[in-house]
């Protein structure tokens, strides 16, 4: 735009967005979603967005989703004047393109008050097409504990004979197929007879047949009230239970999604997290900063966490934080060594795109051809980027959605013609050679709401630690090893040298065991103790914060190894009625069994109880 620092530019933009929505139908996918986000922000969740949803400012405006993606600005909450450009009349943009949440902070000059800093830079493009000939799809990541409810809320706005749950149809594999066909002749007594190309032959006319039925996760088609869901699909109960709550598609919901709106209200870990640390806390995690300085400290040391990298056995303090956690997203930060928020959404897309860090960024960095900041992180970042080299917009969306597609490889042709355009520009060399070597690309909006949760997380992580750690085992670990997690910290450390030094030979449960155990490490490091289990405190599902010992942890029954939740909450129900009187009683009432009575013994959680209810009067 010729002029930013003016509030019509907002009018403007959104009149533009609301052009392309309506003219294009898409209303009333924006309104849907705007209704199923609302119903769970009022049930008292975070609603986090997926996919470029988040590169429409309509969608921000209505609260579908938190990320602006308007150039990054400030914003007066008190008298709502916005100001996209500097003292100097420069655009902000051009300096902080990657994030407004990384400029320098600024009070407003109408009202002395320190302003809000926003935007996120991402061409509304990207979402609905260049045209706004794009059907958009709205994925949204809700809470696991509220999904169900989002799902049933679909009925009361579309009723009950207009939605169905997206059915899938689960095929016969080709290793599945070669075992099946072996396995008759082997039955027949005829394998020594059959030549192992004719298993072959026949295993390949076995693959792709329906095998099964399942459903999608999060999806939700919707039937016209005009139509007749027959008019689509034959629909079936799952399992052939006629009392289920939900009818599902009977043909495979890729056979008619180009036919029928699907929603996908998906279930995800973040939202969970969010409302449990929101609840022990009594914080409204929505009013804390993104960009604080020891959160972003996290991305290259421990300094904030108050222990040293040998103590926690990682270099960097993002150990269990949700896209910042793993060994692979550890080893790119320490590399990159992100010190902005906008950088750290770079991280996010390098880490989910495909040949855009390995063999692209990271040789990039490693060679000092190009500072990190630079490299490509993001599809948004290409159209961004060309556009402010010079290229018309309409060609820079072009490009980056061949690139996004990882089509320059598969299309040879048509990118020498693009990339005639791009040096005809003055486009660096390496900057060409990174887009030729993409396959695909991550959408920044994508990247931006899961790094919003992500840094709301880490402020809990630095500044209220024991209910960070609580609400992460909680709801992020399955597999324990409790035993020794009560041991404190030498005994984790020296499992986790153990777990470590099998190497390859470590089985997946183990690998689940080791992660959990470093988050354990890292916890009783800065001073915080998992107490033994407690047959009057312990809690079915999740670890509660003790009222008796400081910065102590209780564990839940679920932590015992086999000890299902069912279980779990059939203790903590049956001791609401009644104290348990003796181990027998415990083991009657809470439906116990006897290998878990004896694992409790020997972890002297029943060492108060005695072995049954009869007493001796001699």
């Amino acid at each position: 735009p010729d002029k930013l620092n003016d509030n019509d530019f907002l009018e403007k933009e959104t009149k533009k967005q609301l052009g392309g929505i309506i003219g294009g139908g898409f209303d009333v996918i924006y309104l849907i979603a705007q209704k199923l986000v609302k119903h769970s922000n009022d049930e008292g969740y975070l609603v986090g967005s997926r996919g470029s949803v988040g590169s429409s400012f309509v969608a921000t405006m209505m609260g579908i989703t938190e990320v602006n993606p308007l150039p990054a600005h400030y914003l007066c909450r008190n008298c709502h004047l916005s100001l996209f450009e500097d003292d100097n009349g420069k655009s902000l943009s051009i300096d902080y393109s990657a994030s407004g949440y990384d400029l320098p902070d600024k009070m407003c000059p109408n009202c002395n008050v320190l302003m809000s800093k926003e935007g996120q830079d991402m061409p509304f493009a990207t979402f609905l097409g260049f045209n706004a000939d794009k059907v958009p799809d709205i994925d949204l990541n809700f809470s696991g504990d509220n999904q169900a409810s989002a799902h049933a809320y679909t009925k009361v706005i579309f009723g009950e004979d207009n939605v169905y749950r997206a059915g899938t149809i689960g095929t016969v594999a080709e290793k599945t197929a070669f075992g099946f066909v072996k396995g008759y002749f082997e039955k027949k007594g005829m394998l020594e007879m059959v030549h192992q190309a004719e298993i072959e032959r026949l295993a390949l006319g076995c693959t792709g047949v329906k095998r099964t039925t399942g459903q999608h996760p999060g999806g939700i088609v919707v039937i016209p009230s005009y139509m007749d869901v027959f008019d689509f699909t034959p629909f079936q109960y799952p399992a052939d239970d006629v009392n289920s709550p939900w009818r599902t598609t009977h043909f495979d919901y890729h056979a008619i999604d180009q036919d029928v709106l699907k929603l996908d209200i998906l279930g995800h870990d973040d939202p969970t997290i969010l409302r449990m640390l929101q609840d022990l806390s009594g914080i409204d995690v929505t009013t804390l900063p993104i960009n604080d300085e020891k959160v972003l400290s996290l991305l290259t040391s421990t300094d904030a966490l108050g222990v040293t990298k040998e103590a926690i056995k990682c270099e960097i303090g993002t150990l269990g934080l949700p896209e910042m956690g793993t060994n692979f997203v550890i080893n790119m930060l320490v590399k990159a060594k992100p010190k902005t928020f906008g950088e750290l959404v770079k991280i996010s897309g390098l880490s989910h795109g495909t040949d855009v860090w390995n063999g692209n960024a990271e040789d990039l960095i490693d060679n000092n051809i190009c500072e990190f900041k630079e490299v490509i992180g993001c599809r948004d970042d290409i159209m961004v980027y060309l556009a402010n080299h010079g290229l018309k917009p309409k060609d820079a969306f072009k490009i980056m959605e061949f690139v996004r597609k990882g089509k320059p490889k598969k299309e040879p042709d048509k990118w020498l013609e693009w990339k005639s355009l791009m040096e005809e520009k003055n486009i660096p060399d390496w900057y060409i050679e990174s887009c030729h070597k993409i396959q695909y690309m991550f959408p920044k909006a994508h990247a931006c709401a899961y790094v919003m949760s992500a840094m709301r997380i880490a402020w809990f992580k630095v500044y209220e630690p024991l209910k960070y750690y609580a609400t992460f085992f909680s709801i992020r670990v399955v597999d324990f090893d409790i035993e020794t997690m009560i041991k404190g910290y030498d005994a984790i450390k020296l499992k986790v040298e153990d777990l470590e030094n099998k190497g390859y030979e470590i089985t997946k449960k183990e690998g689940d065991v080791l992660e959990s155990l470093k988050i354990a490490l890292e916890a009783t490091a800065r001073g915080i103790k998992f107490s033994n289990l407690d047959l009057n405190k312990s809690d079915a599902l999740k670890f509660t914060i003790s009222d008796t010992e400081e910065n102590t942890l209780i564990p839940p029954f679920r932590a015992v190894d086999g000890l299902g939740d069912t279980v779990g909450k059939t203790i903590v129900h049956e001791r609401s009625v009644r104290e348990f009187l003796s181990i027998e009683d415990l083991q009657k009432r809470g439906k116990v069994s006897q290998t878990l009575i004896e694992k409790l013994k020997n972890m002297k959680v029943l060492n108060d109880l005695p072995e049954s209810n009869q007493l001796s009067l001699f």
